[in-house]
């Protein structure tokens, strides 16, 4: 890593560290309103951390891999929600490199936040200089601090006929609009990660004009020379993700070791600390977590300098941080189990250190990046065969 990537990195840690006292402070309020309150969100604006995969010249960060995962860490292991709702909106900035520069400024320009989520069902009908967009999308996080919201759509042409490119596969591209063009669906009342505020959204017949339609991660689209836009944004996702995970499963690991220190169990006459099992449990769980994190930083430190040489991210490298951002999620909620169920019934209470992070982890775990499945595509690829590159 460059020196300048390394101070880059280094000042949105300061930032972070300047703002946690704010995210443990709302943190009652952020589960409550299933969303972050708005002076939280203005701090995280000012302190940049809503643009840091942007491009530079759009008044972006265009962080390294490395850095950004420090960054949803530290801040996950104060409140995931906060942690999540950056991961979604900075791998959405990506697409600034993929649209036509005034495009681009229009969308992100004034501290504008892009958000999306899947919507099977949605369609684009091809009009004159532009699209008319019907759809229903769902897991939209930080979507209600977000300025335009986007949409994947398959194309289809007037007389209802699909659109094809020229190599036979279905036309499909990421339709861009104003958050004020869709109406919110307030369905995320969930376990875990309440905070994130995941609903909905849908538009009915919207035109959306040619410009702001746009096919993520080809490079034949890419517009902006920036090393880390050679990273499909699932890459990006994958590793925020799992950054999330290990920062919640730190904390927890972290609260019980305190809690063992001087909670003496009902029925024993020692402190919690005191027990074999437990000091066995916590050792293989430190080693875990240390390991999985190890595993993901090293591997996107090694490929970020890789493809800062080559200016290619080979599929070889695609299917390590898919590997290392699962494995980390995987390990991260195993450890963070450890410590729930080691910290007893204390662990139970709304408010205690171990309730809310222990639902939060299973959300994680659920989402599309936790996927078990994703170790069959690795392995696939390990064993010589096709992988599902769609995953990767």
């Amino acid at each position: 890593m460059r020196a300048g990537e390394r101070e880059a990195g280094a000042q949105h840690l300061e930032r972070v560290a300047r703002l946690l006292p704010l995210i443990a402070s709302s943190a009652d309020d952020i589960e409550r309103r299933r969303r972050l309150p708005g002076p939280l969100v203005s701090a995280l604006h000012e302190a940049g951390l809503f643009r840091m995969l942007l491009p530079r010249p759009l008044g972006g960060a265009e962080l390294d891999p490395v850095s950004f995962v420090h960054v949803l860490e530290e801040i996950s292991k104060v409140d995931a929600s906060t942690a999540w709702c950056l991961c979604q909106t900075a791998g959405c900035s990506m697409s600034a490199a993929y649209l036509p520069p005034d495009v681009a400024r229009e969308i992100f320009d004034a501290g504008g936040v892009l958000a999306w989520g899947p919507g099977p069902g949605a369609r684009a009908v091809a009009v004159d200089a532009g699209y008319r967009v019907t759809g229903t999308w769902s897991f939209a996080s930080g979507g209600h601090h977000a300025t335009w919201l986007g949409g994947y759509c398959p194309i289809f042409e007037a007389d209802g006929t699909p659109r094809r490119r020229p190599d036979g596969s279905p036309d499909a591209r990421t339709m861009l609009f104003p958050a004020s063009k869709a109406a919110m669906l307030d369905v995320w009342d969930v376990i875990g990660l309440r905070g994130t505020g995941s609903d909905s959204y849908r538009v009915e017949d919207l035109f959306v004009p040619a410009a702001f339609a746009l096919v993520r991660d080809d490079p034949a689209e890419r517009r902006h020379p920036g090393a880390l836009y050679c990273f499909p944004t699932g890459s990006l996702f994958a590793s925020g993700f799992a950054g999330v995970a290990l920062g919640i499963a730190r904390s927890m690991l972290s609260a019980f070791v305190d809690l063992a220190t001087g909670k003496i169990a009902r029925g024993a006459t020692r402190a919690v600390r005191e027990s074999a099992v437990v000091q066995s449990e916590v050792a293989r769980a430190e080693a875990r977590l240390r390991s999985a994190r190890t595993f993901l930083l090293g591997s996107l430190e090694e490929i970020w300098d890789a493809v800062g040489r080559t200016g290619v991210l080979t599929l070889e490298q695609r299917v390590v941080i898919r590997l290392a951002a699962t494995h980390a999620i995987q390990e991260s909620k195993a450890v963070a189990d450890v410590a729930y169920h080691q910290a007893g019934s204390t662990a139970i209470f709304a408010g205690a250190a171990f309730e809310r992070r222990f639902r939060d982890i299973h959300a994680v775990t659920q989402q599309l990046q936790g996927r078990m499945a994703h170790f069959e595509t690795v392995g696939r690829f390990l064993l010589g065969l096709e992988p599902d590159t769609s995953w990767l």
